[in-house]
């Protein structure tokens, strides 16, 4: 695993805040660990390949939403803000720096 993937603490804002149960953002953390691995094992050399894996993982936390509002809580606001610095922080992680979090989570419902 990519050396700064591994040593990062994903969604670190949203463990520690109450309003999000742990239970489900650590189900977030899953779908970017597994964005990592698939960005590893197929290696995009552009940025549209990197998008199409990220988008992937956008209707992921598209579905997980529902999973937050069924405990009380959503994506809301700033646990967007939180989700789309993971996802440029992927990107720049992999070769793709300074990639737009608006594009890289397109699809996203929340």
């Amino acid at each position: 695993m990519n050396k700064r993937v591994a040593g990062h603490a994903f969604l670190r804002p949203m463990y520690d805040d109450a309003y999000f149960p742990d239970r489900v953002v650590a189900l977030g953390e899953a779908i970017l660990l597994r964005l990592c691995a698939r960005v590893e094992a197929e290696r995009p050399s552009d940025l549209p390949g990197l998008c199409a894996l990220t988008q992937a993982a956008t209707e992921e936390f598209n579905v997980l939403e529902e999973e937050f509002v069924a405990a009380g809580s959503e994506i809301e606001t700033v646990a967007r803000e939180w989700i789309c610095e993971e996802f440029s922080f992927v990107a720049s992680a992999y070769g793709f720096p300074g990639s737009d979090a608006e594009q890289l989570t397109a699809g996203r419902d929340w």
